[in-house]
């Protein structure tokens, strides 16, 4: 079946690398550069010709595909014990979950109509689950249907759960089974829950149990087969949108505080999805895997704006150790990522390809190739070298794919061209925050230097730098600008929900959102986020460091899972814990030790943590890495503490979006850092 392209622009035949972001003339003012914009687009408005404004005109769109073709798929369970899955996707038409989104859609209707889900300030209707067939169509009913749909991690804590639905009011919830005795235990404290609805069907024994448990509480639970029903009783016809009505209230990682709830509107998510269609050329009978929390914005508007095209979307299986599995089976096209997945990849490629004799010299000799090629041309391609090597790279995430993106965080450039070769398809970084609809700048296919920035500004915004004085970061710096990012354009939140101070420190009078990242913008107008504003703190000696960027930097090893920065102002020097990738703490473990120590050995991998040869061949390599990464003496990590317990969601020490809760890291780690500390001033020829 092939795409509906109605709305993919493709980027020219002779590209413009060198103006890849634009001045406009006559913005540059004291203290700040002048405006940016897209050098082939410009700036994308809801008034641009044939633009998306809403998310009924995506689904709309998406649907002239076909309603026999098929949209929504899932691997069917076929065994509970032991879990297996069918080697095979099971899809939903177009036409199916047209249907269904009518039904959800229209009980939604009835009941907030009827007084059945209260009445409060918004028509607030809460998702708490994994990514599933189910969260998509329930999501695009709240949308069809004129309601505003507030998402929840799946992995979120029940204090948090609790602040977020009270916060918006949520009066019904669509969530897996296993999340409703919380909800039904947390009633006390979220009375304005009337209803929860169960995306996995109930048996017998579970609807009689949850049920009367539900009702003894004043909530109305039921399974979701039996909510459609209600709706396809009553159906009404799906209710027009506008681009300034509100959709989604859409919660950031709260590091410090309560999370904040960024309020967009169809306009704002639906402009930012044609943003993303610029330059997008996924193939007929193209796919997306989706196995990124849909809670958070780069996951929803990359699946929009695979539904806008009519492709498909396969959903893993719920399990990250099947994810490679999964791929394998629905062989994707478009494959959406993050630096914590794409450095395994990398790493599992490079292990696999560091043996000795004529493998391993073909490995490397077809690497260079490869990378030669495509930095003169931009090409990734080699027909020899791709045929006998790296089609095997290539067949883990399936074999099909046109494109992987990687944003969320900073992914070290090593990476992102080997993944460029190895992968033979475009391989984009992009940069984008909740408020701005996760769209701001992105990389160009085919551009030879584009790793190590994040692009040039989305057709959706403009954007420019202004000084931070306090950082000795200006407009005026030479050879590049530098200062705070700043974005502004149709794709932007103006406001939190229930927060104005916070909106004030977020968005500024004329509109620019300042995101507390400090970049910098080259010679082709392309940005390169090199600090952040925030989590700046003060060493003794006075010099300040921003510790998220040390540890974005660090953190580019291979040979780091996990890695937290700390320092105290009392001190000079900044300490770190650094959870080890297995694979490399095993290969050093096994060298210091001179015995074999595998992956799966746990307790030898915790006795090689404490081993005072392993911790200084771990500091070894990070100061490697430092060098690398041009970090300042007083930026580098002077001791560190080896760890087999990771950070999590789960111990309090991350947020859903797996950013380190700082307060909550160092105390779960306080004993070995002031450990360190008390062992006084490291030698300055010594790291450790």
């Amino acid at each position: 079946m092939p795409l509906v392209r109605d709305h993919i622009e493709l980027y020219p035949e002779a590209v413009p690398f060198t103006k890849q972001g634009v001045e406009v003339p006559g913005t540059k003012k004291a203290g700040q550069t002048a405006h940016y914009r897209n050098g082939i687009w410009g700036l994308l408005t809801r008034n641009t010709p044939n633009a998306l404004t809403t998310i009924t005109d995506i689904f709309d769109c998406g649907m002239r595909a076909g309603k026999d073709a098929p949209f929504l798929g899932r691997r069917p369970l076929i065994s509970t014990d032991p879990v297996k899955y069918a080697p095979y996707y099971e899809w939903q038409t177009w036409g199916q979950v047209d249907h269904r989104r009518r039904c959800v859609g229209s009980a939604l209707s009835l009941l907030f109509k009827n007084g059945k889900l209260g009445r409060g300030e918004l028509e607030t209707v809460g998702i708490w689950a994994q990514n599933r067939p189910e969260w998509q169509i329930v999501d695009l009913a709240i949308a069809t249907y004129g309601k505003v749909d507030v998402s929840l991690y799946d992995t979120l804590g029940k204090d948090v759960v609790e602040y977020i639905i009270n916060h918006s009011h949520v009066t019904c919830i669509f969530t897996s089974v296993d999340h409703i005795p919380a909800l039904l235990k947390l009633q006390p404290k979220i009375p304005m829950l009337k209803a929860i609805v169960s995306m996995d069907d109930f048996t017998a024994e579970t609807r009689s149990i949850l049920t009367q448990w539900g009702w003894s509480v004043g909530i109305h639970v039921m399974d979701q087969k039996e909510f459609e029903a209600i709706g396809e009783a009553n159906l009404i016809e799906p209710i027009p949108a506008t681009p300034d009505q509100l959709v989604s209230i859409c919660y950031t990682s709260g590091t410090t505080s309560n999370p904040k709830g960024a309020m967009l509107t169809h306009g704002m998510l639906a402009l930012s999805v044609q943003a993303n269609l610029y330059g997008l050329n996924l193939p007929d009978e193209g796919s997306t895997m989706s196995y990124l929390p849909l809670a958070h914005i780069y996951e929803r508007i990359t699946e929009l704006a695979t539904i806008s095209t009519g492709a498909k979307i396969g959903y893993f299986s719920g399990d990250p150790l099947r994810l490679i599995e999964d791929c394998q089976i629905l062989k994707p096209s478009l494959f959406p990522s993050v630096p914590r997945v794409l450095n395994r990849v990398y790493q599992a490629a490079m292990l696999a390809g560091d043996v000795p004799g004529l493998k391993g010299t073909l490995f490397r000799k077809a690497i260079q190739a490869k990378m030669d090629k495509m930095r003169a041309t931009g090409d990734n391609t080699h027909f020899f070298w791709d045929k006998l090597v790296f089609r095997k790279i290539q067949a883990v995430l399936g074999g099909n794919l046109v494109l992987v993106t990687s944003g969320s965080a900073p992914i070290h450039d090593e990476v992102l061209d080997f993944l460029k070769i190895a992968l033979s398809c475009d391989v984009l970084e992009g940069y984008g925050m909740t408020e701005n609809c996760g769209t701001c700048t992105k990389c160009w296919p085919l551009d030879p230097s584009a790793s190590g920035t994040v692009g040039p500004p989305q057709p959706v915004n403009e954007i420019k730098l202004v000084d931070v004085p306090g950082m000795n970061y200006t407009a005026e710096d030479k050879p590049r600008p530098r200062g705070e990012l700043c974005s502004r354009g149709e794709n932007i939140m103006r406001t939190y929900l229930k927060d104005e101070k916070s909106t004030r420190e977020a968005v500024d009078e004329e509109g620019w959102l300042h995101t507390g990242d400090v970049a910098e913008i080259d010679e082709f107008g392309r940005i390169k986020i090199i600090d952040r504003v925030k989590n700046i703190m003060k060493l003794a000696q006075g010099e300040y460091v921003a510790v998220e960027k040390i540890e974005n930097m660090y953190s580019s090893s291979a040979a780091v899972a996990q890695l937290f920065v700390h320092g105290d102002s009392l001190q000079s020097y900044l300490l770190g814990v650094v959870i080890p990738d297995p694979v490399h703490l095993s290969t050093i473990a096994s060298r210091v030790s001179g015995r074999k120590v595998t992956p799966e050995d746990a307790t030898s991998l915790g006795e090689a943590c404490k081993h005072p040869g392993v911790v200084k061949e771990f500091m070894s390599l990070l100061n490697t890495e430092a060098k690398r990464g041009g970090l300042k003496g007083f930026e580098t990590l002077k001791r560190i503490h080896l760890s087999l317990d990771p950070f999590s969601v789960e111990n309090g020490t991350l947020t859903p979006t797996f950013k380190i809760k700082r307060k909550d890291a160092y105390k779960k780690f306080k004993a070995e850092l002031d450990a360190l500390y008390s062992l006084g001033e490291p030698d300055t020829g010594s790291k450790l």
